[in-house]
């Protein structure tokens, strides 16, 4: 998340005790030592003062995801366990074979849950921007992790759009 600290209504650093677990970063106007300090205390990843240049925020957030990535090794929903490190997926106690694509498409709506994606944009994540074959690929992966894993009800088709993971 993207956080300003003067927002209308609740603060940046009242927002920030509210996010559970995800990562922040404060890209704010407000530069001082105090400010920075305090963003970083409540659990902010990282602080950028305005004026900023697009490449450094596009750095920082990398920088935030790789370490967010790295330090959550397993996800877990309903009676779904994902091992990003051994690329296993677990049902209950049994493990799901997933194919490659699969278990890719799968990391990358968990990354992005609650977030709807366009085929094109999860054609370009999962498998890369020189993929030259037909979109309809997501709709055929989307139904096998819906059947392999029985999350029908979690994989949402947004209309005229794509798909949204909602955990």
């Amino acid at each position: 998340m993207i956080l300003d600290v003067m927002l209308p209504e609740l603060s940046g650093f009242e927002v920030i005790t509210q996010t559970d677990g995800i990562p922040v970063i404060f890209l704010t106007a407000r530069s001082g030592l105090q400010d920075k300090l305090k963003g970083l205390r409540l659990g902010g990843d990282d602080y950028i003062s305005k004026p900023f240049e697009m490449q450094e925020l596009t750095a920082r957030v990398e920088a935030v995801l790789r370490r967010y990535k790295g330090a959550n090794r397993q996800f877990r929903f309903d009676d779904v366990r994902v091992d990003f490190i051994s690329r296993r997926v677990y049902r209950g106690d049994a493990e799901i074979q997933l194919k490659p694509k699969e278990f890719d498409l799968l990391e990358t709506l968990i990354t992005n849950r609650n977030i709807a994606l366009s085929r094109e944009k999860l054609i370009s994540l999962v498998w890369g921007f020189d993929y030259s074959g037909d979109t309809r690929t997501v709709d055929v992966h989307i139904q096998q992790l819906r059947k392999k894993l029985g999350i029908e009800e979690r994989i949402k088709t947004v209309y005229k759009t794509g798909y949204r993971l909602e955990i």
